[in-house]
């Protein structure tokens, strides 16, 4: 028998964003026409990039950057949202998640222009505060104050938020199941029409090529990866990661391979992915169990293989790793 039109089909689009690929998935009717979802999707994160880019000048984020210190600045609601949010991850991982790390990502090499050696020196020696202790924020005016000189960078976290807008906007179609994500940061929309979760792979920690680690899945739960494999240099035949350690204003140079968080949100997935990178394997491990987080750390050993710690029901099946 043929499909009637009013049963669901799926739908599969995608789009450029953030130097990558935003991607959906999705039932809907078979009869949808889905030009005004993509073209909603496509906007969406379009405004987050124009919002929290540091690539472009004009962004309303390096537009703050620029602005004196000490003086209110008014910002857009989604920016202002993804400005909280990373102050109280920042203040719950104890400064290991810190959105004031833009002078370093730039020195090193990982913003728009190439690494610097003298402003890596001043990244490194520099006194450093966290975030929360050179931004207020007023909720009720929807405004900003530098109180001393920082360097906003939402890296960890924009790409995360991003995928979270395209949920909100298929969810504001009515749809009730998919699966979108940008890069590797994905959310899941309920389950499929047949009841069964989304499936997905956790890559591997291997710079040369893509493949799986292991497979997840996921039911109204977003996922993010921070790892040492996709964005690095090269310094005295060294990779370090894009990924800064605050207290010295530098990559980190002792971290698992990668962590993968699963949370209620994708922003929150990829800003604890980045802490938990950040706080390695054993005060990570330890802080995820704490909030009761579901978390995959992968570790290099010495031969060569991938060794992993977990956390949450997701991830073990061994009572001691499981949250309460």
């Amino acid at each position: 028998m043929s499909k009637m039109s009013t049963d669901l089909t799926r739908h599969v689009l995608n789009g450029a964003t953030m130097d990558t690929r935003w991607s959906a998935q999705f039932y809907a009717a078979q009869s949808l026409d889905p030009a005004p979802i993509r073209a909603a999707l496509q906007a969406s994160v379009a405004e987050v990039d124009a919002q929290m880019s540091t690539w472009s000048r004009d962004s309303d984020l390096m537009r703050l950057n620029a602005a004196p210190v000490d003086e209110w600045q008014a910002v857009p609601a989604q920016l202002f949202e993804v400005l909280r949010l990373g102050l109280e991850i920042g203040r719950s991982s104890e400064g290991a998640f810190d959105i004031g790390m833009g002078d370093a990502v730039t020195a090193w090499g990982f913003g728009p222009d190439a690494a610097s050696p003298e402003r890596i020196r001043t990244a490194m020696t520099a006194p450093r505060a966290r975030g929360e202790a050179r931004l207020v924020l007023d909720a009720g005016k929807g405004r900003v104050r530098k109180t001393a000189p920082i360097a906003l960078d939402l890296s960890g976290i924009a790409k995360g938020y991003g995928v979270d807008r395209l949920a909100e906007t298929l969810c504001g179609f009515g749809v009730v199941s998919g699966l979108v994500g940008i890069d590797g940061e994905m959310r899941a929309l309920g389950s499929k029409p047949d009841h069964s979760p989304w499936t997905l792979a956790v890559e591997a920690p291997d710079r040369a090529r893509r493949t799986p680690h292991s497979i997840l899945t996921l039911e109204n739960a977003a996922v993010a990866t921070s790892g040492d494999y996709r964005h690095w240099v090269e310094v005295q035949g060294r990779c370090l990661s894009h990924t800064m350690d605050p207290r010295r204003g530098a990559p980190l140079t002792t971290s698992p391979a990668s962590v993968t968080v699963v949370a209620r949100t994708c922003a929150e997935a990829d800003a604890w992915a980045t802490a938990l990178m950040v706080l390695g394997p054993d005060r990570g491990a330890a802080l995820a169990r704490q909030r009761g987080f579901d978390a995959l750390f992968l570790l290099r050993d010495e031969a060569g293989g991938v060794q992993s710690v977990e956390v949450g029901r997701l991830f073990s099946d061994r009572t001691e790793a499981i949250a309460p």
